[in-house]
């Protein structure tokens, strides 16, 4: 099964509430960026975000000019629907983020909740990073989370490369600034407990 089937079919068999990294709230991530202070009217992108609240936060605090990136349809559409009128004031890209036609020094910020884990290949992680040196504008903000070095080793089935906050921003190289780094420990639907680790980087 190819990576995109495999997220079509998780986001076709289960509700979005129903899924481990469910959040009511993507409050860790609305802080981090509100930390920022970017302006309103700043350009956003939350890759992987699929059917996540952060874009529901997002525009409740008065921004503006949002992206959500998911490789999986289903998964967007679900937070479009859950939006209803509101999902024509965002940007919906069906995509790998890995093949993205994003353009040079689109975002002010990028966003990221647990894309980077799944990405074991070191060929996958620096073509991701060149991805974000491209598409993000020179001082604008990078926001990474990923499973923490004591987090699980399996998301949905798949493998995951695991981080503390130093290896963390190391994969991203000098060219990022690290701003802050952060751990969080999630609570999933079933009640289970995930250690996330979220660095925080300006890009130079």
């Amino acid at each position: 099964m190819d990576i995109k089937t495999h997220w079509d079919n998780v986001y076709t068999t289960k509700l979005p509430t129903q899924v481990s990294w469910f959040q009511p709230h993507a409050a860790r991530s609305l802080e981090i960026i509100q930390k920022t202070g970017v302006v309103k009217t700043a350009s956003i992108v939350d890759v992987g975000g699929g059917a996540s609240t952060l874009v529901d936060d997002l525009l409740a605090n008065g921004y503006t000019r949002l992206t959500v990136l998911d490789i999986s349809g289903p998964a967007l559409q679900a937070a479009q629907a859950r939006l209803g009128e509101s999902a024509s004031k965002v940007k919906w890209v069906e995509a790998n983020v890995l093949e993205a036609p994003f353009e040079v020094g689109e975002f002010d910020v990028w966003h990221d909740r647990a894309v980077f884990h799944f990405l074991t290949s070191a060929q996958d992680r620096t073509a991701y990073v060149q991805k974000v040196l491209a598409a993000v504008k020179p001082g604008g903000f990078v926001i990474v989370a990923t499973f923490a070095g004591d987090g699980p080793e399996k998301c949905s089935g798949l493998p995951v490369q695991r981080y503390e906050p130093n290896e963390l921003h190391s994969e991203f190289g000098n060219t990022f600034e690290l701003m802050g780094h952060e751990r969080e420990t999630h609570t999933t639907p079933a009640g289970g407990a995930q250690k996330f680790v979220y660095c925080f980087c300006r890009r130079g």
